[in-house]
């Protein structure tokens, strides 16, 4: 029905996400303040997600979920600025998550066919679960992925409701994740021009020369540098740094192992990981 329809698919997505906010902001106010505010917030999250876990199940496709990663923080941080008195440091820090994410988003629907097109994670894994596929869907695609994301938002959250004003150097932080973000920009153009040709089994030019996975180490300096800038405006809450350990943990034993396995079935694989490095563009001398 919807296979080669990217228009109707699209808007499909759009009215998914649109429900989904508003079952997040039902729940959101239904609890709060009866519970505290990161609570809430948490629930009403995984209420979104749950609903859009019914839509993937509807459409027998995991990937309805794939913009939810950069919509979420959007989501959730410009929401609650409307809500709170905003400072310089404030709005920069929710413009660079509005940039992180419009971005990354866009990235999504470049590459996004329709809805009959599926992660290649997503199809694998089902392949591999068969029976207990629902159960690894809804925890492993769905709810993981919220809870890592909600996690390196909450620095966020706690910088939007502090009254402290933000040490000069927060915007250090803020520095990195710019960087981060042009980073994650010219390596996703770059695979885009490659993928339209490959003349070659690996993409060897670029910023692919020096790392296998600069989109995902983007990925990773994006968080830590949102993590560093609003715990060093409110160094009470330096464990918010958490959220950042769990998304490099998730990249690094989940994410980038799958690309590996993937990556290794190509001839000459071997030879491309001699040349190039793992994921920071220098090698670690031990």
């Amino acid at each position: 029905m919807l296979k080669g329809k990217r228009g109707l698919s699209f808007l499909v997505v759009a009215l998914v996400y649109l429900f989904s906010i508003l079952v997040g902001l039902w729940v959101y106010y239904l609890l709060y303040p009866l519970v505290n505010l990161y609570l809430a917030i948490f629930l009403a999250d995984v209420g979104a997600t749950a609903l859009c876990f019914v839509f993937s199940v509807l459409f027998n496709n995991a990937s309805v979920y794939d913009p939810y990663w950069s919509v979420q923080p959007i989501v959730i941080l410009s929401l609650l600025a409307t809500s709170v008195e905003m400072s310089l440091f404030k709005w920069l820090l929710l413009v660079v998550v509005i940039l992180w994410g419009v971005r990354l988003t866009a990235n999504w629907a470049y590459t996004f066919y329709d809805l009959t097109y599926q992660d290649w994670r997503y199809t694998m894994l089902k392949e591999q679960t068969k029976k207990f596929y629902p159960i690894i869907n809804f925890v492993g695609i769905h709810l993981v992925p919220t809870i890592v994301v909600y996690l390196v938002v909450t620095p966020g959250i706690s910088a939007l409701t502090s009254t402290q004003e933000a040490n000069p150097l927060a915007y250090i932080g803020l520095v990195i994740s710019l960087g981060a973000i042009v980073l994650q920009g010219v390596a996703d153009t770059q695979m885009h021009k490659y993928r339209k040709t490959k003349k070659t089994p690996f993409i060897r030019n670029g910023v692919w020369k020096h790392s296998r996975h600069p989109n995902y180490l983007a990925e990773i300096l994006m968080w830590w540098g949102i993590g560093i800038a609003c715990t060093i405006a409110v160094p009470t809450a330096w464990y918010l740094l958490l959220g950042a350990l769990a998304n490099t943990l998730l990249f690094a034993f989940v994410s980038i192992p799958m690309a590996e396995k993937r990556q290794g079935k190509k001839e000459g694989f071997e030879e491309y990981k001699k040349a190039t490095n793992y994921l920071l563009p220098f090698k670690i001398k031990r």
